[in-house]
């Protein structure tokens, strides 16, 4: 089962990006078939331990079954596609981003302590 919910189509992907302008808003891009990010999924996961979840919105892109949602926000915010890929958005702005081995628990909170309410 899915900790956090799913972005699987481009109206989901829109109403995040308003509600963005509520608060801040992580999306972490995430292959299912790729080691490397399930290491990713589980830093992200410790980390949403450590914080309010009612202050952040996590959701999570499943980059090879929803090809047409991850090449969307590599387009809208001019960020190459990798994966696994971590935006933390507030505004509907790219405030901080990171892929594979630089996406943990650490980096996630210290670039959340940035823009936190």
């Amino acid at each position: 089962m899915e900790t956090f919910a799913l972005i699987t189509d481009l109206e989901a992907l829109e109403q995040l990006m308003v509600h963005s302008k509520e608060q801040p808003v992580l999306i972490f891009k995430h292959s299912t078939a790729c080691p490397v990010s399930a290491q990713a999924y589980r830093e992200l996961k410790e980390f949403s331990e450590w914080i309010d979840l009612d202050e952040l919105t996590i959701r999570v892109v499943h980059v090879i079954e929803n090809r047409p949602v991850s090449n969307e926000i590599a387009d809208r915010f001019g960020i190459k596609h990798e994966s696994p890929q971590a935006f933390l958005i507030k505004d509907e702005q790219v405030y901080w981003h990171a892929s594979h081995f630089h996406i943990t628990k650490y980096a996630l909170l210290s670039a959340y302590n940035q823009i936190r309410p």
